[in-house]
């Protein structure tokens, strides 16, 4: 079954959720997910000029049902952005300062890959996500436990802090002084000067068969070859940047922005900074993740969006921050 136009890979919400049997359990097949650990300073922030630019997509492999198109012409002013997600490191000094407690831990779980579960901890799920069993409701994950209560971020300290929810990213932007982008700051950033283009760096998605994000590559959800290097998150600074200077805008984790979801384009906000609506159910995200697939979920694309509760996390949602210049 073709899932690509019907399904999102990433965007569960804390009420989509139905209890396992035996049967599903031992049908779930796991392997082990071991990454490198470098140290990392804090992100620095790009100056991006703003302008105008052509913003979505009506080319063939958009969303029509996401509200990817029309192609629109949009403007916004310069802003500063950080160059790559916010890091487990960076998210640790805020916890650390001011105690804050994450909506992951406030309602003891949270989303995890099932490759990613540990057998130990795969016995005791009990629930999983409606139409995407590969997405496990594991008790004690959470940004600093990141596969279940028996894992941490010792090896992934660089790597984009996940498991934390829009309410999350927008505590951690005002205690940093900073704030989410817009949607469409955040489009304009991700195209890296680029028009009309499927990726930051062009429309081929291995150019010279070089990896240039981190997706899916084999048989979703059975088997990732991971042909990119990666099986999980890779460091927030992996892959050549973009020519603005900023690294995995696409693919790695998804993004949130400070924008209400709306799938017309008139309930947006104007073509001159818009901010998305004034009110809603679900906030934006952009930039699709290391679960994106040509075959399920091609929302790796630069016009790609999808959307979440504010309150909901996963193991494949992050965020980067803005400033205003």
């Amino acid at each position: 079954m073709d899932h690509s136009k019907t399904s999102h890979c990433c965007s569960m919400s804390r009420s989509d959720i139905v209890a396992i049997d035996d049967d599903s359990r031992q049908e779930l097949d796991f392997e082990e997910n071991t990454l490198s650990s470098v140290k990392v300073e804090s992100a620095k922030q790009i100056y991006i000029p703003g302008g105008s630019f052509f913003m979505g997509t009506k080319d063939k492999d958009g969303y029509p049902e996401d509200g990817e198109g029309p192609v629109r012409k949009v403007t916004v002013d310069p802003f500063y952005m950080d160059a790559h997600s916010v890091t487990n490191a960076e998210f640790r000094d805020f916890v650390n300062e001011t105690g804050y407690v994450t909506d992951s831990e406030r309602f003891g779980w949270s989303f995890v890959f099932y490759q990613f579960v540990s057998n130990q901890t795969k016995r005791k799920v009990k629930q999983v996500v409606q139409q995407t069993p590969w997405w496990l409701v594991v008790r004690g994950t959470s940004w600093k436990h990141p596969e279940g209560p028996d894992s941490s971020i010792e090896k992934k300290i660089d790597h984009p802090v996940v498991h934390v929810s829009w309410n999350d990213a927008s505590a951690y932007c005002e205690w940093a002084g900073k704030r989410l982008p817009t949607e469409a700051e955040w489009e304009f950033a991700a195209r890296g000067g680029l028009e009309h283009k499927k990726f930051p760096w062009g429309d081929e998605l291995t150019p010279n068969e070089e990896h240039l994000c981190n997706v899916w590559q084999g048989e979703f959800p059975k088997t990732n070859t991971k042909e990119d290097g990666y099986i999980g998150t890779a460091p927030a600074k992996s892959f050549p940047p973009n020519e603005y200077g900023l690294y995995n805008t696409v693919g790695n984790v998804w993004e949130w922005c400070s924008d209400w979801f709306a799938k017309s384009v008139r309930d947006r906000g104007g073509r001159n900074n818009p901010k998305g609506p004034k009110s809603g159910e679900s906030r934006v995200m952009r930039g699709g993740s290391y679960l994106c697939h040509h075959s399920y979920c091609n929302r790796y694309r630069v016009a790609a969006r999808s959307k979440n509760t504010p309150n909901s996390a996963s193991g494949n949602i992050g965020f980067r921050c803005v400033t205003d210049v």
